[in-house]
C-alpha cells in the first residue's frame, strides 16, 4: 500500500475500501468494533453497524439510554476498527462523537423492518430483565398495539456521528511488515503518514 494509491480524503478512501469489502461478499462488511468509556476511563466495546458515511464522518444507531449511549453522554470521545479478515484489511478511527439531527434518525428509523422498530420499543437496551419471556411478551404487546407498522421513533432512540480525527489503513504482509498509513487531521486539512507496524 502507497500512500500515492489513496485518496486523499479518508472517508473516500473508507468507503472505496467498505465498497471492495461488500463487492468480495464478506458478511457483515458494515460491522465495525466501537469502543467508548465513561468518565472513570473504564473502556467498553462492542460491535455496531455502520449506517452511514460522509464527509461529517460515520454514523450508527442505538438507544440513547444502553451502555454506549450513557457512555457517550459522559465522555463523547469514541474510537471503531473495521476489520475484514479475508482481504487483509482493517480501518480504525476515532474522534468526538455528537448525536445526528433527529429528522436524520426519523429517516433511519422508518427504514428499518418492523421487527427492529418494534424491539427498539421493547427492549431497554444494557439494562437487566427477568426473563426472556418479559422480553417477548413486551414485543408482542406493542405488535399488537400497531398492527398497521406505524411505530413512531423512540424519544431514547436515534443516531451518533463520530467525527474522525485520525483514520488508519492496515493492510496485512505475509512478512508482518504490515502496511499502516494514518490519515491525521491538522490545520491545513488531513496528514497522511506512514507507521510502522
Amino acid at each position: 500500500m502507497d500512500a500515492r494509491d489513496l485518496d486523499p480524503d479518508p472517508v473516500v478512501q473508507l468507503r472505496r475500501w467498505l465498497d471492495e469489502a461488500v463487492a468480495a461478499g464478506i458478511p457483515n462488511a458494515e460491522a465495525m468494533a466501537l469502543a467508548t468509556a465513561a468518565s472513570d476511563a473504564r473502556p467498553s466495546v462492542r460491535f455496531v453497524l455502520l449506517r452511514g458515511l460522509d464527509e461529517r464522518g460515520l454514523v450508527f444507531y442505538t438507544s440513547y439510554e444502553s451502555r454506549k449511549g450513557r457512555e457517550l453522554e459522559e465522555n463523547a470521545v469514541a474510537a471503531i476498527a473495521l476489520y475484514w479478515v479475508d482481504l487483509g484489511r482493517q480501518v480504525r478511527a476515532t474522534g468526538r462523537v455528537e448525536r445526528v439531527a433527529r429528522e436524520e434518525s426519523e429517516d433511519y428509523f422508518r427504514s428499518r423492518p418492523l421487527g427492529s422498530r418494534l424491539a427498539a420499543w421493547a427492549s431497554r437496551q444494557s439494562e437487566a430483565i427477568a426473563s426472556r419471556e418479559e422480553l417477548e411478551r413486551r414485543w408482542d404487546e406493542l405488535a399488537r398495539a400497531h398492527p398497521d407498522g406505524d411505530v413512531p421513533l423512540p424519544p431514547f432512540w436515534g443516531g451518533y456521528r463520530l467525527a474522525p480525527v485520525e483514520i488508519e489503513f492496515w493492510e496485512h504482509r505475509d512478512s508482518r511488515l504490515h502496511d499502516r498509513l494514518r490519515y491525521r487531521r491538522a490545520r491545513s486539512g488531513w496528514v497522511i503518514e506512514r507507521l510502522q507496524p
